[in-house]
């Protein structure tokens, strides 16, 4: 299995070496970093990623050092807003202090393809489904606020005549969105299966399919509601384990 680097790695979670520097892989639910995030494309298209995928730079993917493969990344783009969960598959970047690698489509999701380097911050989310086929990125792109109207005069030789005001709009008082956990049992192609997974995972807490459309075909996510506190979520996440459902990750709000 190879990096971007071009080194074998014997393995995805022993220590390597990368220009005599040694690396620990690990998991660290901790983990919380902000750095300088960097992306990779054609060097590396169609080429085998450190835990032996195939690397495709139009789809979205990441490269971090020490994280366990694969994971999900909770990546943040400090120069813009923008944030989105990654599914890491393989081992980088080696260059300076950068923290993580994307893949071409995803920095252009998160708007720094161009600059080739952002400002970034990653936070560990938990341990991904072996097949990336299964794992569902979200995007997050700040809105920016409509301007007001710029008033103009009809006629620059006559008295001005402004329009008129349009009427008032009612407004709705939206409260902010609570924060709420989830627990991904699995995601499957079969609504049956998806739904002997709701039965089962009853003991757990309450699970829900949502209907995921996909260019390969539909899935069918199993997820279980996990409140607010993201300590229960992962305490949640270990009981649906003992279900039978290894692959479970926690899904931030």
């Amino acid at each position: 299995m190879t990096g971007p680097s071009g080194k074998v790695l014997r393995g995805t979670e022993k220590p390597y070496q990368i220009k005599g520097v040694w690396y620990y892989p690990k998991a660290d639910p901790d983990y919380d970093e902000k750095g300088i995030g960097s992306w990779y494309g054609e060097q590396f298209h169609n080429r085998k990623t450190a835990n032996g995928e195939i690397f495709d730079m139009d789809a979205v993917s990441a490269a971090h050092k020490t994280l366990p493969l694969p994971s999900l990344v909770e990546v943040t783009n400090l120069d813009n807003g923008r944030r989105m969960i990654i599914r890491v598959n393989d081992r980088g970047p080696f260059v300076g202090d950068r923290v993580i690698d994307l893949s071409r489509a995803a920095a252009d999701q998160l708007g720094y393809r161009r600059q080739g380097i952002a400002r970034v911050r990653v936070r560990y989310v938990g341990p991904a489904p072996k097949s990336s086929f299964e794992t569902r990125q979200y995007a997050q792109t700040p809105v920016t606020p409509p301007q007001p109207p710029v008033r103009q005069p009809v006629r620059e030789d006559a008295e001005p005549v402004w329009p008129a005001e349009p009427p008032p709009v009612r407004t709705q008082i939206i409260p902010p969105r609570q924060s709420a956990f989830k627990v991904q049992a699995g995601a499957f192609s079969s609504r049956e299966n998806a739904e002997r997974a709701v039965a089962q995972l009853q003991s757990a807490g309450s699970a829900t399919i949502e209907r995921l459309e996909r260019n390969s075909g539909t899935l069918y996510r199993v997820t279980v509601s996990a409140g607010e506190d993201e300590g229960q979520a992962w305490t949640l996440r270990d009981r649906v384990v003992a279900l039978g459902y290894s692959g479970a990750t926690v899904l931030r709000p």
